[in-house]
């Protein structure tokens, strides 16, 4: 995929994360496909479709207290997770794609990334940090992790802007 391209959807990803009602962290996600340079689905993270908010409630967060990579269960849907199931939901293959996410995925999400035959992983830098459990999953597996400039953790307060 062109640089060119490739900035694009990283901005795509950076407005799709404005719209997560999430009070922690707001990740954005396009999943493409690449030798033809188009969107094949988005998502963000966010509650279960239709309840949005019934997580999160305004400054409140389900994993408040919550030791980062454990009891993955609660909180809303990520980023990741949310564009695969909405390729599904379409009937959008995603074999061969691209996913491009504006922080480190999860073990959960990497692995159904795997599984959903993606074969690339563009991380924007700067982004939250997840861990590197789901990257060092990605690599073991053979999917390709790509890591570009991009947003600062949203707690540190650092804003982006693509050039």
């Amino acid at each position: 995929m062109k640089d060119k391209h490739l900035d694009i959807r990283i901005r795509q990803c950076l407005i799709l994360a404005e719209a997560s009602g999430c009070p922690r962290r707001k990740f954005g996600a396009v999943l493409v496909d690449p030798g033809r340079n188009v969107v094949l689905a988005d998502g963000y993270n966010g509650g279960p479709r239709g309840q949005e908010g019934s997580l999160c409630r305004g400054t409140w967060c389900e994993r408040d207290g919550v030791k980062s990579g454990t009891m993955m269960e609660l909180g809303c849907h990520h980023a990741e997770s949310n564009v695969i199931a909405n390729a599904a939901a379409n009937g959008v293959p995603t074999h061969g794609s691209w996913l491009i996410v504006t922080g480190e995925p999860c073990p959960m999400c990497a692995k159904m990334m795997h599984h959903a035959g993606v074969v690339c992983v563009v991380v924007v830098r700067g982004g939250y940090a997840g861990g590197s459990a789901g990257v060092e999953y990605l690599e073991r597996v053979g999917v390709k992790v790509v890591y570009r400039d991009g947003p600062q953790d949203p707690r540190g307060g650092a804003t982006y802007e693509m050039t």
